[in-house]
């Protein structure tokens, strides 16, 4: 005859040990891949701050840009490392660009209308 005992044979301890295991290590993945993709947007982060620190308002040149008699200034924008100036020279429209840090001229763009 066989007896039933009321005693469970596996203790609930036993039988979660593995599924514990695999919660911590999956936890543990999850923690190291936070921790690398949060390094990564701080060292993105210091390195655009280290790189871009040598531009920016700071590296204008104080001089003078001498324009033509009877020229008159439209516009004016600051990018890419340039200057560029509209002007309207008796009636004519002209651009002109500058070079930000030495404000030579690098480049001029004459407008005329077609015959």
């Amino acid at each position: 005859m066989v007896q039933k005992s009321d005693q469970p044979t596996d203790k609930p301890s036993e039988v979660m040990a593995p599924a514990m295991a695999r919660v911590r290590l999956m936890m543990l993945v999850s923690a190291v891949t936070t921790a690398v993709a949060i390094a990564a947007v701080l060292g993105v982060i210091g390195y655009r701050v280290f790189v871009s620190s040598g531009s920016g308002g700071a590296a204008i040149v104080n001089g003078t840009l001498f324009l033509p008699q009877g020229a008159h200034v439209i516009s004016t924008t600051i990018g890419d490392g340039r200057i560029v100036v509209t002007l309207d020279i008796n009636g004519a429209s002209e651009v002109r660009m500058y070079d930000l840090k030495t404000l030579q001229q690098t480049g001029t763009l004459h407008f005329a209308t077609e015959q």
